[in-house]
């Protein structure tokens, strides 16, 4: 089997040998970074499986960091988790805007985080019986190259907004409700903020100019065609 490849990116050396001890002992390769530059570099060089950040960084915080991480092609795939001790919403809101897959507080108990990032890398190496392409007016969705075109224009998302975009594709006649989307795009042994699908489908309307998502309060989303 082969092993799944996790960088961290992190100022503090106690968190990296920490993290990296329990993840090692996991059966994680584990690559670290002491800042964004770094990690930036690190991450072109051996293309991890995920990606766990701090936000709190010198030089390059975690943002500007994730935002930078998001423009490499070859990293599309790979999921970006921020690991930080800012537990406020405008923080977490910021940090699924620049295109992470989720927002863990550092309090986290290393035991919990290895059980998250575990369902994590889990979902991600589930592979569809139903690979297809989805065509809707000028939106073509490749689900076997994970790659989304718009009048003829190519997008690269990371895979949460990916995963919901063709699930909502998917039957266009339908609501999905907030909890199917959940089940089916996070999992249910992944715990996310109630905000989590809303902050992803506002950035699937502004990267795609999609106006056709319609939200039906108190009850969930359709793509209207």
């Amino acid at each position: 089997m082969i092993q799944k490849k996790i960088l961290l990116i992190d100022d503090e050396m106690d968190i990296l040998e920490l993290l990296s001890y329990n993840l090692e002992k996991e059966g994680y390769m584990v690559y670290t970074a002491n800042n964004g530059n770094e990690g930036i570099e690190k991450a072109k060089e051996i293309i991890p499986d995920l990606i766990l950040l701090d936000v709190m960084m010198p030089e390059k915080d975690g943002i500007e960091t994730c935002q930078d991480l998001r423009k490499i092609k070859e990293l599309s795939k790979t999921l970006i988790v921020f690991l930080s001790a800012r537990s406020e919403e405008f923080s977490q809101l910021a940090g699924f805007q620049a295109g992470a897959n989720d927002y863990i507080v550092k309090l986290i108990k290393p035991k919990v985080l290895i059980s998250k990032v575990n369902a994590l890398l889990q979902l991600t190496s589930q592979v569809s019986d139903s690979s297809k392409t989805i065509e809707i007016g000028d939106l073509v969705i490749d689900k076997d190259n994970f790659r989304v075109t718009k009048n003829n224009q190519q997008f690269l998302l990371p895979k949460k907004e990916f995963d919901l975009l063709y699930l909502l594709a998917s039957n266009t006649d339908k609501v999905f409700k907030r909890e199917e989307i959940l089940e089916k795009v996070w999992g249910n042994d992944v715990i996310v903020g109630e905000r989590t699908i809303d902050v992803h489908i506002r950035r699937l309307r502004e990267k795609l100019g999609i106006n056709a998502i319609q939200t039906l309060k108190g009850i969930g989303y359709k793509l209207v065609v």
